[in-house]
């Protein structure tokens, strides 16, 4: 778990660790991130933070999400 901030959306917090993690190749290019269940354990955060971490993470380009396998890191982006 982190130290969250209180003046700053978990969310947007959590968010900022998962993409320091892709622009330092913690998460490679085409790896998993962890799912929502998880960021919620390792974050202690509500499944709906987890959700809103994954859909911000999908509309900045960093992940893509495949049905049933879960979601990755894109392929080709810019840090």
């Amino acid at each position: 778990m982190i130290d969250f901030t209180p003046d700053v959306p978990r969310w947007r917090q959590v968010y900022d660790v998962i993409r320091q993690r892709i622009a330092d190749g913690t998460y490679p290019p085409r790896t998993r991130i962890p799912s929502v269940v998880q960021l919620t354990q390792e974050f202690g955060i509500a499944g709906a933070t987890g959700q809103k971490v994954h859909r911000q993470l999908r509309a900045d380009g960093l992940i893509y999400t495949e049905p049933g396998l879960g979601s990755f890191v894109a392929y080709d982006r810019n840090k």
